[in-house]
């Protein structure tokens, strides 16, 4: 576990533009079961969170034509009940830190998986993320 001092900032990243923490099982469930459309962020202290991850989620929100209705976050090696919620929702994908999954009425429709925010740049995430908005927001 991280201590939470070390990860404040990295939550507050997000919380600035409107994600919700979710570190309890119920709030994931709550917020996954939502309807409409959910961004879920299993945030994370690597690299390529703090440098492609969180700022592209962050500029997908920029000036969106379509957006998802609701936000929220869980800090993978912090957040660990919550994280293993979460992942149960975006199975098949194995599990991943950091990633994004869009929910809309509880289904998951689309998954950004470690491997596809290692080595991209933030403008390259917030430019996927916003054609995804636009297909099922």
């Amino acid at each position: 576990m991280y201590p939470a001092e070390l990860v404040a900032p990295m939550r507050a990243e997000l919380d600035n533009v409107g994600f919700k923490q979710t570190p309890t099982v119920e709030e994931v469930d709550a917020a996954v079961n939502t309807e409409g459309t959910v961004l879920m962020v299993l945030n994370s202290v690597c690299g390529c969170a703090a440098g492609s991850m969180r700022p592209g989620v962050r500029k997908s929100l920029d000036n969106a034509e379509k957006r998802p209705g609701t936000l929220v976050s869980a800090f993978a090696g912090v957040d660990k009940d919550a994280v293993v919620r979460a992942r149960q929702y975006m199975l098949p994908y194995p599990p991943s830190s950091p990633c994004i999954a869009l929910f809309k009425d509880g289904k998951l429709m689309h998954m950004v998986e470690r491997h596809h925010i290692e080595g991209r740049t933030a403008d390259m995430i917030a430019e996927h993320l916003k054609m995804v908005y636009a297909e099922f927001c």
